[in-house]
Protein backbone atom coordinates (compact mmCIF):
# COMPACT_ATOMS: atom_id res chain seq x y z
CA UNK A 1 0.00 0.00 0.00
CA UNK A 2 2.78 2.43 0.91
CA UNK A 3 4.71 1.58 -2.24
CA UNK A 4 1.63 2.02 -4.43
CA UNK A 5 0.88 5.39 -2.87
CA UNK A 6 4.36 6.91 -3.18
CA UNK A 7 5.69 5.18 -6.31
CA UNK A 8 6.12 7.62 -9.20
CA UNK A 9 6.42 4.82 -11.77
CA UNK A 10 2.66 4.18 -11.66
CA UNK A 11 -0.69 5.96 -11.39
CA UNK A 12 -2.35 4.47 -8.30
CA UNK A 13 -5.05 7.11 -7.72
CA UNK A 14 -7.90 4.68 -8.38
CA UNK A 15 -6.73 2.45 -5.50
CA UNK A 16 -7.32 5.25 -3.00
CA UNK A 17 -10.24 7.25 -4.45
CA UNK A 18 -12.86 5.56 -2.27
CA UNK A 19 -10.75 5.63 0.92
CA UNK A 20 -10.50 8.22 3.69
CA UNK A 21 -6.95 9.16 2.74
CA UNK A 22 -8.15 10.65 -0.57
CA UNK A 23 -9.91 13.38 1.44
CA UNK A 24 -6.79 14.33 3.37
CA UNK A 25 -5.24 17.69 2.36
CA UNK A 26 -1.83 16.06 1.88
CA UNK A 27 -3.11 13.29 -0.40
CA UNK A 28 -2.22 15.01 -3.68
CA UNK A 29 1.09 16.33 -2.36
CA UNK A 30 2.75 12.92 -2.07
CA UNK A 31 0.74 10.69 -4.45
CA UNK A 32 3.10 8.99 -6.96
CA UNK A 33 5.90 11.51 -6.39
CA UNK A 34 8.92 9.41 -5.32
CA UNK A 35 11.21 6.59 -6.39
CA UNK A 36 10.45 3.76 -3.96
CA UNK A 37 12.82 1.07 -2.68
CA UNK A 38 11.20 -1.93 -1.00
CA UNK A 39 13.20 -4.51 0.96
CA UNK A 40 11.82 -7.61 2.68
CA UNK A 41 14.45 -8.82 5.14
CA UNK A 42 12.90 -12.30 5.39
CA UNK A 43 13.82 -12.89 1.74
CA UNK A 44 17.44 -12.83 2.84
CA UNK A 45 17.30 -14.08 6.45
CA UNK A 46 15.62 -17.32 5.37
CA UNK A 47 18.26 -17.99 2.69
CA UNK A 48 21.42 -16.72 4.33
CA UNK A 49 20.70 -16.68 8.05
CA UNK A 50 24.09 -18.07 9.11
CA UNK A 51 26.06 -16.53 6.25
CA UNK A 52 28.41 -13.80 7.56
CA UNK A 53 28.18 -12.07 4.17
CA UNK A 54 24.40 -11.60 4.35
CA UNK A 55 24.67 -7.78 4.51
CA UNK A 56 26.80 -7.79 1.36
CA UNK A 57 24.19 -9.93 -0.37
CA UNK A 58 21.43 -7.49 0.61
CA UNK A 59 23.46 -4.54 -0.62
CA UNK A 60 24.36 -6.16 -3.94
CA UNK A 61 20.69 -7.01 -4.63
CA UNK A 62 19.60 -3.45 -3.87
CA UNK A 63 22.43 -1.95 -5.90
CA UNK A 64 21.51 -4.08 -8.92
CA UNK A 65 17.92 -2.80 -8.86
CA UNK A 66 18.89 0.84 -8.40
CA UNK A 67 21.61 0.63 -11.07
CA UNK A 68 18.97 -0.63 -13.51
CA UNK A 69 16.77 2.40 -12.72
CA UNK A 70 19.64 4.90 -13.08
CA UNK A 71 21.96 3.41 -15.78
CA UNK A 72 23.26 6.81 -16.91
CA UNK A 73 24.42 7.76 -13.43
CA UNK A 74 25.67 4.50 -11.92
CA UNK A 75 28.23 2.62 -14.03
CA UNK A 76 28.48 -1.14 -13.91
CA UNK A 77 31.86 -0.96 -12.21
CA UNK A 78 30.60 1.25 -9.33
CA UNK A 79 32.54 0.20 -6.21
CA UNK A 80 30.81 2.13 -3.40
CA UNK A 81 28.27 0.75 -0.94
CA UNK A 82 24.52 1.13 -1.33
CA UNK A 83 24.28 4.39 0.60
CA UNK A 84 27.08 5.92 -1.46
CA UNK A 85 25.15 4.96 -4.59
CA UNK A 86 22.03 6.74 -3.35
CA UNK A 87 24.05 9.83 -2.42
CA UNK A 88 25.51 9.94 -5.94
CA UNK A 89 22.03 9.68 -7.49
CA UNK A 90 20.67 12.40 -5.19
CA UNK A 91 23.53 14.74 -6.08
CA UNK A 92 23.02 14.16 -9.81
CA UNK A 93 19.20 14.26 -9.96
CA UNK A 94 17.89 15.72 -6.73
CA UNK A 95 15.78 12.58 -6.25
CA UNK A 96 14.90 11.65 -2.65
CA UNK A 97 13.79 8.09 -2.00
CA UNK A 98 11.02 6.46 -0.03
CA UNK A 99 12.32 3.22 1.49
CA UNK A 100 10.06 0.52 2.91
CA UNK A 101 11.69 -2.29 4.91
CA UNK A 102 9.32 -5.12 5.81
CA UNK A 103 10.14 -7.53 8.66
CA UNK A 104 13.07 -5.28 9.54
CA UNK A 105 13.67 -7.25 12.77
CA UNK A 106 13.72 -10.75 11.24
CA UNK A 107 17.51 -10.81 11.39
CA UNK A 108 17.53 -9.49 14.96
CA UNK A 109 15.23 -12.30 16.01
CA UNK A 110 16.93 -15.15 14.19
CA UNK A 111 20.60 -14.37 13.57
CA UNK A 112 23.77 -14.47 15.66
CA UNK A 113 25.05 -11.46 17.57
CA UNK A 114 27.81 -10.60 15.07
CA UNK A 115 25.35 -10.62 12.18
CA UNK A 116 22.87 -8.51 14.13
CA UNK A 117 25.57 -5.97 14.91
CA UNK A 118 26.63 -5.77 11.26
CA UNK A 119 22.99 -5.34 10.21
CA UNK A 120 22.36 -2.55 12.70
CA UNK A 121 25.53 -0.78 11.63
CA UNK A 122 24.30 -0.92 8.05
CA UNK A 123 20.96 0.61 9.07
CA UNK A 124 22.79 3.36 10.97
CA UNK A 125 24.97 4.00 7.94
CA UNK A 126 21.86 4.83 5.91
CA UNK A 127 19.52 6.36 8.46
CA UNK A 128 21.72 8.21 10.96
CA UNK A 129 24.28 9.86 8.69
CA UNK A 130 24.72 13.46 7.56
CA UNK A 131 23.18 12.65 4.15
CA UNK A 132 20.12 10.80 5.44
CA UNK A 133 17.64 13.67 5.23
CA UNK A 134 18.69 14.54 1.67
CA UNK A 135 18.69 10.99 0.34
CA UNK A 136 15.46 9.80 1.99
CA UNK A 137 12.13 11.59 1.89
CA UNK A 138 10.82 8.94 4.26
CA UNK A 139 11.62 5.49 5.64
CA UNK A 140 9.07 2.96 6.91
CA UNK A 141 10.18 -0.13 8.82
CA UNK A 142 7.66 -2.74 9.93
CA UNK A 143 8.24 -5.68 12.23
CA UNK A 144 7.33 -7.36 15.50
CA UNK A 145 9.74 -5.69 17.90
CA UNK A 146 10.63 -2.04 18.52
CA UNK A 147 14.14 -0.91 17.63
CA UNK A 148 15.04 1.60 20.33
CA UNK A 149 17.20 -0.51 22.65
CA UNK A 150 19.01 -2.86 20.32
CA UNK A 151 22.77 -3.15 20.70
CA UNK A 152 25.25 -1.31 22.93
CA UNK A 153 25.60 1.47 20.36
CA UNK A 154 23.16 4.34 19.98
CA UNK A 155 19.80 3.22 18.63
CA UNK A 156 18.00 4.55 15.57
CA UNK A 157 16.29 7.11 17.76
CA UNK A 158 15.46 9.39 14.83
CA UNK A 159 12.54 7.09 13.97
CA UNK A 160 9.04 7.53 15.35
CA UNK A 161 7.97 4.18 16.78
CA UNK A 162 4.38 2.96 16.86
CA UNK A 163 3.95 -0.25 18.84
CA UNK A 164 1.18 -2.17 20.60
CA UNK A 165 2.51 -0.90 23.93
CA UNK A 166 2.90 2.69 22.69
CA UNK A 167 0.72 3.34 19.62
CA UNK A 168 1.07 7.14 19.82
CA UNK A 169 -2.54 7.82 18.88
CA UNK A 170 -2.59 5.48 15.87
CA UNK A 171 -4.15 2.51 17.66
CA UNK A 172 -7.14 2.16 15.35
CA UNK A 173 -4.77 1.24 12.52
CA UNK A 174 -3.21 -1.73 14.34
CA UNK A 175 -6.13 -3.98 13.49
CA UNK A 176 -9.82 -3.89 12.65
CA UNK A 177 -12.08 -1.88 14.94
CA UNK A 178 -15.40 -3.19 16.21
CA UNK A 179 -17.41 -1.07 13.78
CA UNK A 180 -15.26 -2.15 10.83
CA UNK A 181 -15.82 -5.83 11.62
CA UNK A 182 -19.56 -5.27 12.05
CA UNK A 183 -19.69 -3.69 8.61
CA UNK A 184 -17.65 -6.51 7.07
CA UNK A 185 -19.94 -9.11 8.65
CA UNK A 186 -22.96 -7.28 7.31
CA UNK A 187 -21.51 -7.22 3.80
CA UNK A 188 -20.50 -10.90 3.91
CA UNK A 189 -23.54 -12.18 5.81
CA UNK A 190 -21.52 -13.61 8.70
CA UNK A 191 -22.21 -13.70 12.42
CA UNK A 192 -20.49 -10.81 14.20
CA UNK A 193 -20.72 -12.39 17.65
CA UNK A 194 -18.81 -15.44 16.44
CA UNK A 195 -15.97 -13.34 15.01
CA UNK A 196 -15.99 -11.31 18.23
CA UNK A 197 -15.46 -14.47 20.29
CA UNK A 198 -12.61 -15.68 18.09
CA UNK A 199 -10.66 -12.56 17.12
CA UNK A 200 -11.53 -9.55 19.32
CA UNK A 201 -9.99 -8.66 22.65
CA UNK A 202 -6.87 -6.60 21.93
CA UNK A 203 -6.66 -3.35 23.84
CA UNK A 204 -4.26 -0.97 22.10
CA UNK A 205 -3.92 2.54 23.45
CA UNK A 206 -7.40 3.98 23.91
CA UNK A 207 -8.99 1.41 21.58
CA UNK A 208 -10.31 -1.41 23.76
CA UNK A 209 -11.77 -3.58 21.00
CA UNK A 210 -9.27 -4.39 18.27
CA UNK A 211 -9.65 -7.53 16.13
CA UNK A 212 -6.87 -9.62 14.58
CA UNK A 213 -7.17 -8.37 10.96
CA UNK A 214 -5.53 -11.35 9.24
CA UNK A 215 -7.77 -13.85 11.02
CA UNK A 216 -10.90 -11.78 10.31
CA UNK A 217 -10.10 -11.66 6.58
CA UNK A 218 -9.42 -15.41 6.43
CA UNK A 219 -12.62 -16.18 8.36
CA UNK A 220 -14.68 -14.04 5.99
CA UNK A 221 -13.11 -15.74 2.99
CA UNK A 222 -13.64 -19.21 4.46
CA UNK A 223 -17.19 -18.40 5.54
CA UNK A 224 -16.49 -19.74 9.04
CA UNK A 225 -14.37 -19.04 12.10
CA UNK A 226 -11.34 -21.20 12.71
CA UNK A 227 -7.86 -21.02 14.14
CA UNK A 228 -5.99 -19.00 11.52
CA UNK A 229 -3.30 -17.88 13.95
CA UNK A 230 -0.01 -17.28 12.17
CA UNK A 231 2.62 -18.51 14.59
CA UNK A 232 6.12 -17.13 14.07
CA UNK A 233 9.46 -18.83 14.48
CA UNK A 234 10.11 -16.33 17.26
CA UNK A 235 7.60 -18.07 19.49
CA UNK A 236 9.70 -21.23 19.58
CA UNK A 237 12.44 -19.17 21.19
CA UNK A 238 10.05 -17.59 23.68
CA UNK A 239 8.57 -21.00 24.52
CA UNK A 240 11.99 -21.98 25.84
CA UNK A 241 11.81 -19.16 28.36
CA UNK A 242 8.24 -20.02 29.28
CA UNK A 243 9.46 -23.49 30.18
CA UNK A 244 12.00 -21.96 32.58
CA UNK A 245 9.10 -20.62 34.66
CA UNK A 246 10.74 -17.30 35.58
CA UNK A 247 9.41 -15.87 38.86
CA UNK A 248 6.30 -18.06 38.94
CA UNK A 249 5.44 -17.55 35.26
CA UNK A 250 3.55 -20.84 35.26
CA UNK A 251 1.11 -19.57 37.87
CA UNK A 252 0.47 -16.40 35.91
CA UNK A 253 -0.16 -18.32 32.69
CA UNK A 254 -2.71 -20.46 34.53
CA UNK A 255 -4.32 -17.34 35.94
CA UNK A 256 -4.56 -15.70 32.51
CA UNK A 257 -5.96 -18.86 30.93
CA UNK A 258 -8.69 -18.68 33.56
CA UNK A 259 -9.52 -15.11 32.49
CA UNK A 260 -7.28 -13.09 34.82
CA UNK A 261 -4.92 -10.22 34.09
CA UNK A 262 -1.32 -9.85 35.28
CA UNK A 263 0.68 -6.72 35.94
CA UNK A 264 3.62 -6.13 33.61
CA UNK A 265 6.25 -3.43 33.17
CA UNK A 266 7.04 -3.37 29.45
CA UNK A 267 9.71 -0.66 29.69
CA UNK A 268 12.47 -2.91 31.03
CA UNK A 269 12.70 -5.09 27.91
CA UNK A 270 15.75 -4.38 25.72
CA UNK A 271 13.88 -5.56 22.59
CA UNK A 272 16.52 -8.26 22.17
CA UNK A 273 14.98 -11.73 22.02
CA UNK A 274 18.38 -13.27 22.71
CA UNK A 275 18.47 -11.62 26.13
CA UNK A 276 15.33 -12.52 28.07
CA UNK A 277 16.01 -12.78 31.79
CA UNK A 278 12.73 -12.19 33.61
CA UNK A 279 9.02 -12.94 33.62
CA UNK A 280 8.16 -9.38 32.56
CA UNK A 281 10.46 -9.66 29.54
CA UNK A 282 8.72 -12.90 28.50
CA UNK A 283 5.36 -11.17 28.87
CA UNK A 284 6.56 -8.20 26.82
CA UNK A 285 7.72 -10.41 23.96
CA UNK A 286 4.39 -12.29 24.04
CA UNK A 287 2.60 -8.93 23.83
CA UNK A 288 4.58 -7.92 20.74
CA UNK A 289 3.98 -11.35 19.19
CA UNK A 290 0.23 -11.03 19.82
CA UNK A 291 -0.08 -13.95 22.24
CA UNK A 292 -1.00 -11.50 24.98
CA UNK A 293 -2.93 -8.24 24.85
CA UNK A 294 -1.80 -5.20 26.83
CA UNK A 295 -3.91 -2.65 28.68
CA UNK A 296 -1.58 0.33 28.89
CA UNK A 297 -3.89 2.25 31.23
CA UNK A 298 -3.82 -0.54 33.83
CA UNK A 299 -0.37 -1.86 32.81
CA UNK A 300 -1.75 -5.40 32.66
CA UNK A 301 -1.54 -8.21 30.13
CA UNK A 302 -4.07 -10.93 29.37
CA UNK A 303 -5.08 -13.52 26.76
CA UNK A 304 -7.27 -11.62 24.28
CA UNK A 305 -9.61 -14.14 22.63
CA UNK A 306 -10.61 -17.70 21.87
CA UNK A 307 -8.20 -18.13 18.95
CA UNK A 308 -5.16 -17.09 20.96
CA UNK A 309 -6.36 -19.02 24.02
CA UNK A 310 -6.31 -22.21 21.96
CA UNK A 311 -2.80 -21.44 20.73
CA UNK A 312 -1.61 -20.74 24.26
CA UNK A 313 -3.15 -24.00 25.47
CA UNK A 314 -1.35 -25.85 22.67
CA UNK A 315 1.92 -24.20 23.67
CA UNK A 316 1.40 -25.10 27.30
CA UNK A 317 0.57 -28.70 26.42
CA UNK A 318 3.72 -29.02 24.32
CA UNK A 319 5.82 -27.59 27.15
CA UNK A 320 5.12 -30.53 29.44
CA UNK A 321 3.83 -28.31 32.26
CA UNK A 322 1.43 -29.72 34.80
CA UNK A 323 -1.03 -27.02 33.70
CA UNK A 324 -1.62 -29.11 30.58
CA UNK A 325 -3.16 -31.71 32.88
CA UNK A 326 -5.25 -28.97 34.48
CA UNK A 327 -6.70 -28.06 31.07
CA UNK A 328 -7.58 -31.69 30.40
CA UNK A 329 -9.03 -31.98 33.91
CA UNK A 330 -11.09 -28.84 33.34
CA UNK A 331 -12.71 -30.43 30.30
CA UNK A 332 -13.68 -33.46 32.39
CA UNK A 333 -15.00 -31.16 35.12
CA UNK A 334 -17.31 -29.38 32.68
CA UNK A 335 -18.59 -32.71 31.34
CA UNK A 336 -19.26 -33.90 34.89
CA UNK A 337 -21.05 -30.65 35.75
CA UNK A 338 -23.31 -30.94 32.71
CA UNK A 339 -23.99 -34.60 33.62
CA UNK A 340 -24.95 -33.64 37.19
CA UNK A 341 -22.12 -35.69 38.74
CA UNK A 342 -21.79 -33.69 41.95
CA UNK A 343 -19.28 -36.03 43.60
CA UNK A 344 -16.86 -35.73 40.69
CA UNK A 345 -17.27 -31.94 40.64
CA UNK A 346 -16.42 -31.70 44.35
CA UNK A 347 -13.32 -33.85 43.89
CA UNK A 348 -12.20 -31.82 40.85
CA UNK A 349 -12.53 -28.54 42.77
CA UNK A 350 -10.50 -30.12 45.58
CA UNK A 351 -7.77 -30.97 43.10
CA UNK A 352 -7.79 -27.49 41.54
CA UNK A 353 -7.38 -26.02 45.01
CA UNK A 354 -4.48 -28.30 45.91
CA UNK A 355 -2.64 -27.80 42.61
CA UNK A 356 -2.83 -24.02 42.75
CA UNK A 357 -2.04 -23.24 46.36
CA UNK A 358 0.88 -21.07 45.19
CA UNK A 359 -1.50 -18.52 43.70
CA UNK A 360 -4.52 -19.01 45.91
CA UNK A 361 -5.11 -17.84 49.44
CA UNK A 362 -8.28 -18.57 51.33
CA UNK A 363 -7.95 -15.40 53.36
CA UNK A 364 -9.77 -13.05 51.00
CA UNK A 365 -12.96 -12.99 48.98
CA UNK A 366 -11.15 -13.24 45.65
CA UNK A 367 -9.71 -16.64 46.47
CA UNK A 368 -12.92 -18.63 46.14
CA UNK A 369 -13.72 -17.07 42.77
CA UNK A 370 -10.13 -17.75 41.71
CA UNK A 371 -10.39 -21.48 42.30
CA UNK A 372 -13.60 -21.65 40.26
CA UNK A 373 -12.10 -19.63 37.40
CA UNK A 374 -9.11 -21.93 37.21
CA UNK A 375 -11.13 -25.11 37.55
CA UNK A 376 -13.45 -24.04 34.73
CA UNK A 377 -10.73 -22.86 32.28
CA UNK A 378 -12.06 -25.17 29.57
CA UNK A 379 -15.59 -23.77 29.85
CA UNK A 380 -14.41 -20.56 28.18
CA UNK A 381 -14.40 -22.44 24.87
CA UNK A 382 -18.20 -22.69 24.84
CA UNK A 383 -19.30 -20.19 27.48
CA UNK A 384 -19.07 -16.52 28.26
CA UNK A 385 -17.93 -16.58 31.86
CA UNK A 386 -19.08 -13.86 34.25
CA UNK A 387 -17.35 -13.69 37.60
CA UNK A 388 -19.23 -11.82 40.31
CA UNK A 389 -18.09 -11.19 43.87
CA UNK A 390 -20.81 -10.80 46.48
CA UNK A 391 -20.39 -8.34 49.34
CA UNK A 392 -20.91 -10.99 51.97
CA UNK A 393 -18.15 -12.75 53.87
CA UNK A 394 -15.94 -14.95 51.75
CA UNK A 395 -18.15 -16.17 48.93
CA UNK A 396 -18.36 -15.66 45.19
CA UNK A 397 -20.40 -16.91 42.28
CA UNK A 398 -19.71 -17.67 38.65
CA UNK A 399 -22.23 -17.45 35.81
CA UNK A 400 -21.60 -19.33 32.56
CA UNK A 401 -23.73 -18.31 29.57
CA UNK A 402 -23.52 -20.52 26.45
CA UNK A 403 -22.17 -18.77 23.40
CA UNK A 404 -24.43 -18.52 20.37
CA UNK A 405 -24.89 -21.81 18.53
CA UNK A 406 -23.76 -23.77 21.62
CA UNK A 407 -26.51 -26.13 22.76
CA UNK A 408 -25.63 -26.48 26.42
CA UNK A 409 -27.39 -25.28 29.58
CA UNK A 410 -26.34 -22.12 31.39
CA UNK A 411 -24.56 -22.70 34.70
CA UNK A 412 -24.76 -20.68 37.91
CA UNK A 413 -22.15 -21.63 40.53
CA UNK A 414 -22.12 -20.50 44.16
CA UNK A 415 -19.19 -21.31 46.43
CA UNK A 416 -19.79 -21.03 50.16
CA UNK A 417 -17.26 -20.97 52.97
CA UNK A 418 -17.73 -23.24 56.03
CA UNK A 419 -21.47 -23.58 55.37
CA UNK A 420 -23.16 -26.42 53.50
CA UNK A 421 -24.11 -27.11 49.91
CA UNK A 422 -27.81 -26.51 50.57
CA UNK A 423 -26.90 -23.02 51.78
CA UNK A 424 -25.08 -22.43 48.51
CA UNK A 425 -28.14 -23.40 46.46
CA UNK A 426 -30.37 -21.32 48.74
CA UNK A 427 -27.99 -18.41 48.21
CA UNK A 428 -28.46 -18.65 44.44
CA UNK A 429 -32.23 -18.70 44.77
CA UNK A 430 -32.39 -16.00 47.43
CA UNK A 431 -30.18 -13.62 45.50
CA UNK A 432 -32.10 -14.45 42.32
CA UNK A 433 -28.90 -14.91 40.38
CA UNK A 434 -30.95 -16.80 37.80
CA UNK A 435 -32.74 -13.54 36.96
CA UNK A 436 -29.45 -12.21 35.62
CA UNK A 437 -29.75 -14.66 32.75
CA UNK A 438 -33.51 -14.48 32.34
CA UNK A 439 -33.16 -13.78 28.61
CA UNK A 440 -31.55 -17.18 28.22
CA UNK A 441 -34.23 -19.66 27.12
CA UNK A 442 -32.63 -23.05 27.85
CA UNK A 443 -32.15 -25.13 30.98
CA UNK A 444 -30.05 -23.69 33.83
CA UNK A 445 -27.86 -25.71 36.16
CA UNK A 446 -27.60 -24.45 39.75
CA UNK A 447 -24.32 -25.65 41.24
CA UNK A 448 -23.80 -25.17 44.98
CA UNK A 449 -20.32 -25.83 46.37
CA UNK A 450 -19.19 -25.55 49.97
CA UNK A 451 -15.58 -25.42 51.16
CA UNK A 452 -14.93 -26.81 54.62
CA UNK A 453 -11.78 -25.14 55.98
CA UNK A 454 -11.26 -27.80 58.68
CA UNK A 455 -11.00 -30.84 56.41
CA UNK A 456 -10.07 -28.79 53.30
CA UNK A 457 -12.68 -30.49 51.15
CA UNK A 458 -15.52 -29.31 48.94
CA UNK A 459 -19.04 -30.70 48.75
CA UNK A 460 -21.34 -30.15 45.79
CA UNK A 461 -25.00 -30.28 44.84
CA UNK A 462 -26.45 -29.68 41.34
CA UNK A 463 -30.07 -28.81 40.48
CA UNK A 464 -31.64 -28.28 37.07
CA UNK A 465 -34.06 -25.41 36.41
CA UNK A 466 -36.11 -25.88 33.24
CA UNK A 467 -37.52 -22.82 31.54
Amino acid sequence: MLCAYYDRSCDSRSLFDNLEISQDPSFEKYLNKFPVIKLDITDFSTQFNDDPSIIDKIQEALKADVREAYPNIIPNDFKGDFMEMLIKINQATGDSFIMVIDEWDAMCRESKDDTIEAYLNWLRRMFKGSNTLRVFAGVYMTGILPIMKYSKQSALNNFLEYSVTSPMGEERFFGFTREEVKQLCKEKGQNFEELEKWYDGYSIGHEHSIFNPNSVILALRAGRCDNFWQATASYEQVATYIGMNYEGLKDDIIYMLSGGKCEVNTTNFSNDMHKINSKEEVFTVLIHLGYLAYDFEEEECYIPNYEVRREMENAVKSSGWEVAQAITGSKKLLIATLAGNSDYVAQAIDKAHDENTSILSYNNENSLACVLNIAYIYAKNDYIVHRELATGKGFADLVLIPRKNVEKPAIVLELKYNKDVDAAIAQIKRKKYVSKIEQYTGDILLVGINYDKRNKHHNCIIEVVSK
